[in-house]
């Protein structure tokens, strides 16, 4: 692996790319741990597409921490749950294929519920989802969302994922970009690391109003070694999940982006002694 062991890099670093592309990428640039995007196995072919990262993981040794993104709830909208709900056993039953850490989601939208009206819902909608993933032994992932989207998360703070998430009985997925000026962050973590699934890192710009817009590792203005560092003191003993988008990364192209954020990263946390 280039970099470090504990750094994995998702398929969100490359979502200009389909699928077979991304995977070209990765060997050539020897990234042996990855997440995998919803979206990217859907417009591959589905299952077959999970075939095809399976061959990687069974003949070059490619791990798969995490598959991301399944699509959110309507959370106002009870008949639509159904196809969501099927949406949610599909990508649970291709992470036991790839023997996947986690799956990642968001909460889905509101709409016109409150704060503690979406948490009921969610908790009734998800409720044949976790039965499931417990069935298959695959863990699943909250994560918190920047406020800028209501449309696809309601969950706008570490401190509520983690409540919310022991509540439902599920892991809880840390995105730095979302939470790194949150209120008494240091004791979130402390307090809520037994819940942690996944550590999402990239960096951001200060002064930037549009989303997502993030910055490679290290270019922006997120205090990343602080942080981490309140991670691994915490106990927190998974990955760290590169996960850059936006205009930056493409101005700069995919490549160097992702080289830069392992190299940064790595240099991040192996003077942390990570």
């Amino acid at each position: 692996m280039i970099g470090h062991p504990r750094i994995s890099v998702s398929g969100i670093c490359t979502m200009g790319w389909d699928l077979d592309r991304t995977l070209a990428f990765w060997t050539a640039a020897g990234i042996d741990h990855v997440g995998v995007p919803f979206a990217k196995l859907e417009a591959a072919g589905g299952d077959a597409a999970v075939a095809r990262v399976a061959e990687r993981v069974a003949e070059r040794g490619l791990t798969v921490g995490n598959l991301i993104g399944p699509g959110s709830f309507r959370l106002d909208d009870r008949g639509s749950w159904p196809a969501q709900q099927d949406r949610f056993r599909w990508i649970v039953d291709a992470a036991a294929v790839l023997q996947a850490s986690c799956v990642v989601f968001t909460t889905g939208r509101a709409g016109g519920l409150t704060w503690e009206q979406a948490a009921d819902a969610l908790e009734d909608a998800l409720d044949p989802v976790v039965a499931h993933a417990g069935d298959r032994r695959v863990a699943l992932a909250l994560e918190h969302t920047n406020s800028l989207r209501p449309d696809i998360g309601f969950v706008h703070r570490l401190r509520d994922a983690v409540d919310l998430a022991r509540r439902l009985g599920i892991g809880v997925c840390m995105e730095i970009n979302a939470c790194w000026l949150e209120r008494a962050l240091d004791d979130t973590v402390a307090d809520g690391v037994d819940t942690f699934r996944l550590v999402q890192v990239s960096d951001f710009v200060l002064g930037t109003v549009d989303t997502p817009n993030r910055a490679v590792p290290g270019d922006g203005d997120i205090p990343l070694a602080r942080i981490l560092g309140q991670v691994l003191a915490a106990g927190y003993a998974g990955a760290f999940d590169l996960e850059i988008i936006g205009p930056r990364i493409e101005q700069e192209g995919y490549e160097s982006a992702v080289h830069r954020s392992v190299d940064n990263v790595a240099a991040i946390l192996d003077e942390l002694e990570a």
